[in-house]
C-alpha cells in the first residue's frame, strides 16, 4: 500500500444556553483522529507523509485544506485516508473532489470503504439524476402536446455560431488551466516562504531532496519551479 497522507475535518457546531453567546462543540477532536490514522499507518506498515486539517462548517462549500490534500496524494501517488466516514455521503464537495481526483482513499474506521465506496455514492447520485431527467422529459412532453415550442422550433435556437463555438473553446481551455493550477495547490505556502530568498533551481533541489514530484511524476527542475510559481502568482518573473 502506498504511504498516506491524512487529512483531519474538525466540525464546529453553534451551542447556546443559559443565555451565553454561542460556543464551538468539536465532535471528534484531532488527537482522536491523529491517533486513528497513525494506528492504521503501523497496521499496514506505511508511513504518514504530511497531513492536513480543516474546521468544516455547515455554510462552507468549498475545502482549501481538502484541495490541497487530494493535490499531493495524487501528485506523490499516496492514499488519502480520513480518520472517521461519517457524513461522507451528505458531504458533497467532498465526494465531488474524491470522485473527481482520482486518489485512492481509506477510512480508518471503515478501512473498506474506498473508492468504490464513493463510486457506490456516485450511482445513487446518478441514479437520482436519471429520475430528475425522466420526470423533466415528461414534463416537456406535456409542453409540447399543449403546443409550447421546444429546442429547434424556437427561434432562438439554432445551429451554434462561430462566435459559440469559441466560447465553448475557451471554456474547454479554462477547465484544462483550472486543473493544472490545482495540482501544487498545497505547495503555494512552501513556494512563496522560499522565493524570496531561494533560485528557481535551489528550490527545485529541495523539493526533490523531499521526495517530491511534479504532476506528471518527474523529477523537479528551475523551470518547473517558475512555471508553479507563475501558476500560483508567487514570485517575480
Amino acid at each position: 500500500m502506498p504511504d498516506l497522507i491524512a487529512y483531519y475535518r474538525l466540525s464546529r457546531e453553534k451551542k447556546r444556553g443559559n443565555g451565553h453567546a454561542a460556543q464551538p462543540a468539536w465532535g471528534w477532536s484531532l488527537e482522536s483522529q491523529q491517533s486513528a490514522v497513525e494506528a492504521l499507518a503501523r497496521e499496514r506498515c506505511v508511513g504518514i507523509l504530511t497531513s492536513y486539517q480543516e474546521i468544516e462548517t455547515g455554510k462552507r462549500a468549498d475545502r482549501p485544506e481538502l484541495a490541497k490534500a487530494i493535490a499531493h496524494a495524487k501528485r506523490a501517488r499516496a492514499t488519502l485516508v480520513v480518520a472517521k466516514l461519517d457524513r461522507l455521503a451528505r458531504n458533497v464537495a467532498f465526494t465531488s473532489a474524491l470522485m473527481d481526483s482520482g486518489v485512492d482513499f481509506v477510512a480508518c474506521d471503515n478501512p473498506h470503504a474506498n473508492r468504490l465506496t464513493i463510486h457506490i455514492l456516485a450511482a445513487v447520485a446518478e441514479d437520482e439524476a436519471r429520475r430528475i431527467s425522466e420526470r423533466t422529459k415528461a414534463a416537456l412532453q406535456a409542453a409540447k402536446r399543449r403546443g409550447v415550442k421546444l429546442g429547434a422550433a424556437r427561434p432562438e435556437c439554432r445551429n451554434l455560431t462561430d462566435k459559440a463555438r469559441r466560447k465553448g473553446t475557451k471554456a474547454s481551455a479554462a477547465v484544462v488551466k483550472q486543473q493544472a493550477d490545482e495540482a501544487y495547490v498545497d505547495l503555494r505556502d512552501f513556494f512563496a516562504a522560499l522565493r524570496p530568498a531561494f533560485s528557481y533551481q535551489q528550490i527545485a533541489d529541495i523539493l526533490n531532496l523531499r521526495g517530491e514530484r511534479t504532476r506528471y511524476g518527474k523529477p523537479w527542475t528551475d523551470v518547473a519551479v517558475l512555471r508553479a510559481c507563475r501558476r500560483l502568482g508567487i514570485g517575480s518573473f
